[in-house]
C-alpha cells in the first residue's frame, strides 16, 4: 500500500515538473516511477555486493530491511535523477524577448 502512494506522488512531481517546462508530462511521470524503480533494485545490488565482500552480515530474511532500504535507495535515486532534469532543464529555458520594441530599428548600430 505504502508503495502505490509513493509511486503516485513521484508520477505527480514529475508531471508537475514537466508542465513548468512544456515537456511531455505522461512520458516524464511515468519515467519517474521507472527513476524509483531502478533505484530501489539498485540498492538491492549495492546492498548484496557489500555483504558478499565485506561480509556486514546483513539479515536477508527480514523483509521490513529490504523493503526500507529498497525505498531509500528509490527515493535517493529518484531525487538525483529530479534535481538534474530541473537544473538542465533551468539552464535551457528561454526568455522570450520583447520583438515588438524592435520593429524599425536598425540592426547594424
Amino acid at each position: 500500500m505504502l508503495n502505490i502512494i509513493i509511486i503516485c506522488f513521484i508520477g505527480k512531481y514529475y508531471y508537475e515538473l514537466t508542465q513548468d517546462y512544456y515537456k511531455n508530462r505522461w512520458i516524464y511521470g511515468i519515467l519517474g516511477i521507472v527513476v524509483y524503480y531502478i533505484g530501489a533494485f539498485s540498492g538491492g545490488i549495492v546492498i548484496g555486493i557489500t555483504d558478499n565482500l565485506f561480509d556486514i552480515g546483513f539479515n536477508w530474511n527480514s523483509t521490513s530491511n529490504l523493503i526500507i532500504i529498497s525505498l531509500l535507495f528509490g527515493l535517493l535515486f529518484k531525487v538525483l535523477v529530479y534535481g538534474v532534469l530541473y537544473r538542465k532543464w533551468k539552464k535551457a529555458e528561454v526568455v522570450a524577448k520583447n520583438e515588438i520594441s524592435d520593429i524599425g530599428k536598425n540592426e547594424s548600430n
